[in-house]
């Protein structure tokens, strides 16, 4: 094969824990008997709530195709790249098994906001029923955070934008009178979607969301920008970087000789999807070996029947931009190479274009 496919999970092969029926079709046709893939593949999701291998897991079941953990990129999988932070004390924040997220991305000293929380008891002040009884100096312990990382969207929003905001503004030492010493200490981002589907009919609120709270409350108190020292997650550059290594990893592994021409980045999302894969396709294939085609599915974010589907070659001019503060609209980033219906189409539309016959 010259082409490999990066595939988006939530609303293109299941609709939070429920499969989509095309998916398990589309499967079937991409790998041979033996269960081998017959095209290298990679999952790329912006979700970041557990590992790698509960993932890959997760997807072998619902596929009923075997996937190995190097064919997974989570939206945190580029973290392993940032070693200069990996021996440092960082906060994180999401949800899911984070500590053991954090230490297999190579972080030895990761602290989550419960475990803050529990040091510095004072300072979640927002639910009455969690305050402390005894408000005393000696239940405070010492802490020292030197950047902090966001997995995805907490439970208790208040909790995490309040201790959030205090490392931010006392320099890392959290339960210190507000400096606003700035710029502030590194922040590194994962996943930016505003929205993400899952069984309800509407889109519901994601970690972007999470991070416009925190971006306009840390304006309001400092009149400053919050700045990222890095983003991850589709649809940033270094995402797509990373997705490609991995299918390059796959076609030597299987000793595929003939080079990969082209990626074929299946999703259900304008503004992260399609707003990604143009974002490579107009920045990066000159220095890539690959270009990135977009292909998009209407199962999940993205649906014909509440607006008119933009053609592919039109100009959607009156698109509300859903992406990052710190991505600028284009709106030819956010037309897509094809619109099919589901996955299954997907699959069929890439052979056809090809010429390949399994």
């Amino acid at each position: 094969p010259s082409f490999g496919f990066l595939f988006d999970i939530d609303g293109v092969l299941v609709r939070g824990k429920t499969p989509i029926p095309a998916a398990r079709r589309a499967f079937q046709k991409l790998v041979n008997a033996q269960g081998q893939f017959l095209v290298p593949v990679v999952f790329v999701t912006n979700a970041g709530n557990c590992l790698r291998q509960s993932k890959a897991d997760q997807l072998s079941h619902l596929l009923g195709v075997p996937i190995s953990q190097d064919q997974v990129m989570m939206s945190h999988s580029p973290l392993r790249m940032f070693k200069r932070y990996h021996e440092k004390c960082v906060l994180v924040s999401g949800q899911g098994p984070l500590l053991d997220i954090a230490q297999d991305l190579g972080f030895c000293q990761p602290i989550t906001i419960d475990t803050l929380r529990e040091k510095r008891p004072l300072l979640d002040a927002v639910d009455h029923d969690r305050r402390p009884n005894v408000l005393l100096p000696a239940c405070s312990v010492t802490v020292v955070v030197t950047a902090v990382v966001l997995f995805g969207e907490p439970v208790r929003w208040e909790t995490s934008l309040q201790l959030i905001i205090d490392v931010l503004l006392t320099s890392g030492y959290p339960g210190n009178p507000y400096e606003q010493n700035y710029p502030h200490i590194p922040v590194l981002a994962c996943n930016m979607d505003l929205m993400w589907v899952a069984e309800a009919q509407s889109p519901r609120f994601g970690h972007g969301t999470f991070m416009v709270c925190l971006e306009n409350i840390y304006k309001k108190i400092t009149g400053k920008d919050l700045k990222y020292e890095a983003l991850m997650g589709k649809p940033s550059r270094l995402t797509y970087q990373y997705a490609e290594h991995l299918i390059r990893a796959q076609a030597l592994q299987r000793s595929w000789e003939q080079p990969i021409h082209t990626l074929y980045a299946v999703g259900d999302n304008l503004m992260t999807d399609v707003y990604g894969a143009n974002l490579w396709e107009k920045e990066l294939a000159g220095a890539a070996a690959a270009r990135c085609s977009s292909v998009l599915v209407c199962t999940g974010v993205y649906s014909p029947h509440t607006r008119a589907a933009p053609q592919p070659g039109g100009c959607v001019t009156h698109t509300v931009f859903h992406g990052h503060r710190d991505f600028s609209f284009d709106p030819a980033l956010v037309e897509p190479d094809h619109i099919v219906p589901d996955v299954d189409a997907a699959v069929d539309l890439v052979f056809q274009l090809e010429n390949f016959a399994p």
